[in-house]
């Protein structure tokens, strides 16, 4: 199974910027499609977005598209989160995990312990 390992959080106004990380151990990494999910206080955690293998292929959820950019690197074990125009609704904590090829909103294996991103002036 592939090790996760997020970061890049933090507090952000408005409108501002945030890159996150997902670094991956295990030497299967480009084997799976990968996905950031976010859990809000008091919330389940929800699906944002979804990369293929090759990064070819990349899927969000309505509130982020536009607005967030999943990417993928797989020399380096990494995927990424570029969120721009950040909202105090994307207030949440943020993980990575390995997503089903059939259905990416489903995470499958382990999930990293996450990092907070918070958006507020």
């Amino acid at each position: 199974q592939v090790q996760l390992v997020e970061s890049g959080g933090g507090l952000v106004q408005p409108g501002g910027s945030l890159r996150l990380s997902c670094a991956a151990s295990g030497r299967t990494f480009s084997s799976y499609f990968m996905g950031w999910f976010r859990q809000a206080p008091g919330k389940e955690r929800d699906f944002v977005a979804a990369i293929s293998w090759s990064g070819g292929r990349t899927y969000y959820a309505d509130s982020v598209k536009g607005r967030f950019t999943i990417s993928r690197d797989n020399a380096k074990n990494t995927v990424y989160l570029q969120m721009n125009s950040l909202k105090p609704d994307d207030t949440a904590v943020y993980h990575c995990a390995a997503v089903d090829s059939n259905y990416y909103r489903r995470a499958v294996g382990n999930w990293g312990q996450g990092t907070q991103v918070t958006v507020s002036s």
